[in-house]
């Protein structure tokens, strides 16, 4: 019985059959039909690594001969071609085959690449065997290789913190566990540096999946020519700098979460693509025409109005019915006061164990100020005014002085007279920034130049997407 493929759909594996014989090959052929298998057969070693650079060269496995001319036996060309495999398709298994088999050749073989040794005629049970437990050591291996990338990409939010303390955050906290149970689509909304990546994290980590990857990517941030490629991953050659194969975040999420961030600034032309993927959880690597399927739970989020998107023609209401199965809507901080004081306190330890320094206690005029407050920013803006106060702060009681909020709030009011062209420059795209709440389309019209030129721009001032640097 044939070694299931990594998506557990079983669709029927093939197999690189490489030798001069039509005879062996059609053997083979029959063989691996019984199993489940199916073979495509090359006559030459040009052939076959043609078969492995064309369209469609995706193989789970190599059966290859050592010898292609009547009048040599010394194997050369196999080895040839095994180190040619090793080199076109790194991980493919190959079986080498031979009927002068011997112990030399079986280890140069080994050397240059083949992962075992086969000699003819063969044993079709040993064949199978030994073809089986190749195909699953390498997808195993995959399985982990996959697993790690998709732990590098997983979302690793400031310091994990987590308040609920206010009723609305309680109450918004209720239902996203009773929703974590289930597979269906997420999105949350609300302004930028509300937590809502924290949260998308707590729901993968109440749901069925938490065993699985969370895998995160900034869907608004992706530069148009690079979308497939991130998404869907790619095959070598696909494009000029794609060397080797590599997967896309939608088959590194396999059975686990994918948070799309940022999904309000996806733009139009891309949005189909994602919409395919989403309902039918099909696609292909960018330059294979192979269909691969996968089973990922989707939690979008953004701070854009989709419903207003949808109605000026720049979202698609078939793509907003996809996401928002259940809709979520964080509070800002400033509405959730209760919660402003606990965050304070928890950034303000994580800063001090950071930079190793004292932890000062709050003074009471530290409290009034941080409550009064109206955070703009939110909670990523009480993270970074506790971490400059722990820089800062000299004296065990941490005062209202320290926090500096004042400049905060005035922040930008320098004159623009008194501004050199890049502060200019800098001061009115995070101005734009803010005012279309991170909607990188609406900022780059506001400041009357293309989205490509937005991101060079941004890229150039080391700013981000809601404006801070």
């Amino acid at each position: 019985m044939r070694v299931p493929d990594e998506t557990g759909k079983g669709n029927a594996s093939r197999i690189l059959v490489v030798d001069d014989q039509p005879d062996v090959r059609e053997a083979l052929r029959m063989l691996l039909r019984t199993e489940g298998y199916e073979a495509v057969g090359a006559g030459s070693p040009d052939e076959a690594l043609g078969l492995l650079r064309g369209e469609g060269g995706e193989f789970a496995a190599a059966l290859v001969d050592m010898n292609y001319r009547i009048d040599t036996t010394s194997g050369e060309e196999g080895l040839a071609l095994v180190a040619g495999i090793a080199a076109e398709r790194p991980g493919l298994p190959v079986v080498a085959m031979t009927a002068w088999g011997s112990v030399e050749l079986a280890v140069e073989a080994m050397r240059r690449g083949a992962a075992d040794f086969i000699e003819k005629p063969w044993q079709n049970a040993r064949l199978l065997n030994v073809l089986e437990s190749r195909i699953a050591l390498e997808r195993s291996r995959r399985g982990e290789r996959r697993l790690s990338e998709a732990q590098s990409l997983a979302l690793r939010d400031a310091d994990d913190a987590f308040v609920a303390v206010s009723p609305s955050m309680q109450r918004l906290v209720g239902e996203l566990r009773r929703i974590a149970g289930s597979h269906a689509g997420v999105l949350l909304l609300g302004e930028n540096g509300t937590g809502k990546s924290l949260l998308a994290r707590r729901v993968h980590q109440w749901s069925p999946r938490r065993a699985r990857p969370f895998v995160k990517v900034d869907v608004g941030g992706l530069a148009p020519t690079l979308f497939e490629s991130e998404l869907f991953g790619h095959v070598r050659g696909a494009f000029t700098d794609a060397r080797q194969e590599r997967a896309g975040r939608f088959e590194l999420a396999d059975g686990g979460t994918l948070f799309l961030d940022e999904i309000g600034n996806l733009p139009l032309e891309q949005q189909p693509k994602l919409l395919r993927a989403i309902e039918e959880g099909e696609f292909e690597r960018l330059g294979s025409a192979r269909t691969q399927r996968v089973d990922v739970r989707i939690v979008a989020a953004t701070n854009t109005d989709l419903a207003g998107a949808v109605a000026a023609g720049r979202f698609r209401q078939d793509l907003l019915y996809r996401l928002n199965t259940f809709q979520i809507v964080v509070p800002p901080l400033r509405e959730r006061s209760e919660d402003i004081l606990p965050l304070a306190r928890h950034y303000l330890a994580v800063a001090c164990v950071r930079y190793r320094r004292p932890q000062p206690t709050l003074d009471g005029d530290a409290e009034r100020a941080l409550s009064a407050y109206p955070w703009p920013g939110n909670v990523r803006e009480l993270a970074h005014a506790m971490e400059r106060a722990a820089l800062l702060v000299d004296s065990p009681r941490l005062r209202a002085a320290d926090l500096g909020l004042q400049a905060a709030q005035g922040e930008g009011s320098q004159a623009i007279e008194a501004m050199t062209l890049e502060q200019a420059e800098a001061w009115l795209l995070r101005r734009a920034l803010r005012a279309a709440r991170g909607n990188l389309q609406a900022a780059a019209d506001r400041l009357g130049i293309t989205r490509q030129s937005l991101y060079r721009r941004l890229e150039k001032h080391g700013i981000g997407q809601d404006g801070e640097d």
